[in-house]
């Protein structure tokens, strides 16, 4: 980390707070404004300190070190590694000597893939009384978290043979000063690993290790294969092998750079109550029990840095992780799917709730059959909407350019619905962790039915009321294509796709219809965000007389939605206030409108 640092200021990546600055609300605050920035820094907070409690921590928060595409050139992170895994993924018997001497080549990098082992040195150990929690600068996110939470975190696990190891990343709640909620959910390895110790009746040991090479948090969160070591990833990446070392209370290895380890283990007859914890889908994950890990040890280096992270509405650092995720496992999913070209998963879709990927289709029905082939592949099975085009279409990450194209080839009346398995944060479906999926093939040309009749955004909604009094305010956008899209805010107190009938299909194709008191139909951005969420394909789209209607409201009785409906997550205004009056943040009123900083971004301009 201390080496990153000096990296980062030589680039002019590097803003230093040296304000005294809360953990709790005030650093991940400035922080989230911070990332959403155009040529943003990453921030070394040197005096965080916890108001609550009068602590003043001698450790810095190093944040947004991953946020932004220079920051991760800088960093070491290259698009053409992609290139070194297509390469494996096309290994064949080799052609003549010179061939054989490519493949030997090849095959040599795959020594660095083997983690090497050697001893540790530490400036600090704590063990068992000795250790506390809160002597870290552990944050406090959001408002309405539960508590505070380690948010980047490497989690180091292995199975009950010992045979396979899971690096992964998973938020980690504090509950006192040696106790720590593990939130992996229950598709993630780690989880796997714990029922088997659960059915021995066993402990499971759990080591958390903050820093280190940056790599290190990279690879905790790439998805790969059940099985397949996630650490393998820095040797294949860095072409040197990562060296570890083995923990001091259980027998876990973790890298020797890391700055932070915290060791422990996991009685699998105890469960606790977690969160709530604002998300990386912007909403509030709600309470739900999770196992414990009871803290045996802390050890760090000298001078340690604490790497930390803050998810909620996007674009945040994620985006960028997510980025690098995105390219490099390009390969591995074309393996799976062969006329895939590319895919493309847009930041307001919070990854899994929207992908674009572009086909070489071979026949009719080829696109549906590729839905499939992503629905069933490791965590591509959590995308709920995905929208397929052909090779002549726009470049997928040119916005505008490809909607159009989209519009212009979709037919609403051969929407592709399935069921299947959602990511365990998704609010929407009506059972937790499963749901609606919608495909969406837009490789069969323009869909042959007349063109709209387009009245303005005013008289559309004057004649929309008449019949349903419950609409306030209407938008309209792409008008020139042959599906235009129609946006409303209502204030409901009726089921939404009961009103069907009360749009002419005339002059309306494609309808969303959001909550009045939490969008601004001005911002597509942000409408995005909240329609992918809050909607599942198969409860919540209906079509009818070429209309597709589309309920992206928050759900409940009226729907029979049973599930809890959690609040989006919203910066503290109070806070927001006292950190533009200290002149840290700027009061960019613009920004807070358009990325929805705080409850009051509707008046902000």
């Amino acid at each position: 980390m201390q080496k990153t640092i000096e990296i980062l200021k030589k680039h002019n990546e590097l803003k230093i707070v040296d304000e005294e600055l809360d953990i709790e609300l005030e650093i991940p605050h400035i922080a989230y404004i911070e990332v959403k920035k155009q040529n943003n820094k990453a921030l070394l907070f040197t005096k965080p300190v916890c108001k609550k409690s009068g602590t003043k921590y001698s450790i810095p928060v190093l944040m947004n070190l991953f946020g932004s595409f220079s920051r991760l050139k800088i960093l070491g992170f290259r698009e053409d590694i992609s290139k070194d895994i297509e390469t494996f993924t096309h290994l064949s018997a080799p052609k003549g000597f010179f061939d054989f001497l490519n493949q030997i080549k090849n095959f040599s990098k795959l020594s660095f893939l083997f983690p090497k082992k050697i001893k540790r040195s530490f400036h600090t150990i704590l063990k068992d009384s000795e250790v506390n929690l809160f002597d870290l600068p552990i944050l406090k996110t959001w408002e309405k978290d539960g508590g505070r939470f380690i948010t980047m975190g490497q989690v180091y696990t292995k199975n009950l043979e010992g045979n396979l190891k899971n690096l992964g990343m998973y938020r980690l709640q504090v509950y006192d000063k040696n106790h720590l909620g593990m939130h992996w959910q229950i598709h993630k390895d780690s989880n796997h690993f714990f029922n088997e110790y659960k059915k021995a009746q066993k402990k499971m040991p759990v080591s958390i290790a903050i820093g280190g090479d940056p790599l290190y948090t990279w690879c905790g969160q790439a998805p790969l294969p059940y099985g397949m070591y996630e650490l393998m990833l820095y040797g294949f990446i860095k072409k040197e092998r990562p060296k570890v070392a083995k923990c001091l209370t259980n027998d876990l290895y973790v890298p020797s750079d890391c700055d932070i380890v915290i060791e422990g283990f996991i009685d699998t007859n105890d469960l606790i109550d977690e969160g709530p914890f604002g998300d990386h889908t912007g909403y509030y994950t709600p309470i739900e029990p999770y196992p414990v890990l009871k803290v045996s040890a802390i050890t760090m280096k000298q001078n340690p840095i604490y790497l930390a992270t803050v998810v909620g509405k996007p674009p945040l650092e994620d985006k960028y992780m997510g980025y690098m995720t995105e390219r490099i496992f390009l390969p591995l999913l074309k393996t799976i799917t062969p006329s895939l070209i590319d895919y493309y998963m847009p930041e307001n879709g919070v990854f899994h709730n929207l992908i674009l990927a572009k086909i070489n289709p071979q026949y009719p029905s080829h696109a549906e059959q590729i839905m499939h082939s992503f629905w069933s592949v490791g965590q591509m099975s959590f995308v709920k909407h995905a929208i397929f085009v052909p090779q002549n279409a726009p470049e997928l990450t040119n916005h505008s350019e490809i909607i159009e194209f989209i519009l212009n080839n979709l037919d609403i009346n051969d929407l592709f619905f399935s069921h299947g398995i959602c990511d365990a944060l998704d609010h929407s479906s009506p059972k937790f962790a499963v749901g609606g999926k919608l495909g969406i093939n837009c490789t069969n040309g323009e869909p042959k039915y007349k063109d709209l009749e387009i009245l303005p955004n005013d008289e559309l909604l004057k004649n929309i009321k008449q019949k349903y009094n419950e609409v306030v305010a209407l938008r309209q956008y792409f008008t020139n294509t042959k599906n235009p899209l129609t946006l409303i805010a209502v204030d409901k107190k009726s089921r939404i796709l009961e009103h069907i009938d009360d749009f002419n299909p005339k002059h309306i194709r494609i309808i969303f219809v959001l909550d009045s008191k939490d969008n601004d139909l001005d911002n597509l951005y942000m409408c995005l965000w909240r329609i992918v969420n809050n909607i599942d394909a198969k409860r919540d789209i209906l079509i009818k007389n070429n209309i597709a209607l589309i309920d992206a409201s928050a759900k409940g009785a009226l729907e029979n939605h049973t599930r809890e409906w959690p609040d989006d997550v919203n910066c503290t205004p109070s806070v927001i206030e006292k950190l533009i009056k200290l002149g840290i943040i700027e009061n960019s009123k613009e920004l807070f409108r358009k990325y929805q900083i705080d409850k009051n971004y509707k008046t902000q301009i």
